[in-house]
């Protein structure tokens, strides 16, 4: 299932819709303005809060918290010790994790999990340059987790290039 994310620079306080193949609404990811800590809600379309990212406090290394219900899911950081620039660590609470690799500013890298494609993010389907898309390819993964980390590792890698 491909979901249809419209690019922009993801400032605090950006709300914008995610829209599944079909061109409806699927998920809103909202921007909150105004925390001492970059903060984005993955909602429903009807608003209820799935995933909330947040930047990691007090983090050596820049980090963000993936979290569902309030509680802890995953924590996502740039891989230390990678030659590609671009290459991000999704760590699970349950001690699994999720390898994220490609052009990530560019739009186009895929999430892994142990070498198993899950998810491909990519701009190659769209002639508008402002628009990718996240497309889960298993039918069984976590979709909104999936989303979420697309765009969690898309955000730090902009704050990282400095378009925060």
């Amino acid at each position: 299932m491909k979901y249809l994310v419209r690019d922009k620079i993801f400032a605090i306080g950006d709300d914008y819709w995610i829209e599944d193949e079909q061109g409806r609404h699927a998920f809103l990811v909202d921007g909150k303005a105004l925390r001492l800590r970059d903060t984005l809600e993955l909602k429903d379309p009807h608003g209820h809060v799935l995933i909330t990212l947040r930047q990691k406090m007090f983090s050596l290394r820049d980090a963000m918290t993936i979290e569902r219900d309030e509680r802890p899911l995953a924590t996502v950081r740039r891989k230390r010790l990678s030659l590609l620039r671009n290459h991000y660590r999704v760590t699970l609470v349950e001690g699994t994790g999720l390898d994220v690799s490609g052009r990530i500013l560019d739009r186009e890298f895929i999430v892994e999990y142990e070498g198993e494609l899950l998810a491909h993010i990519s701009r190659q389907w769209f002639h508008v340059r402002e628009t990718y898309a996240v497309n889960v390819v298993r039918e069984d993964a976590d979709t909104a987790l999936l989303v979420a980390v697309a765009v969690c590792v898309i955000r730090m890698a902009e704050r990282e290039r400095g378009d925060d």
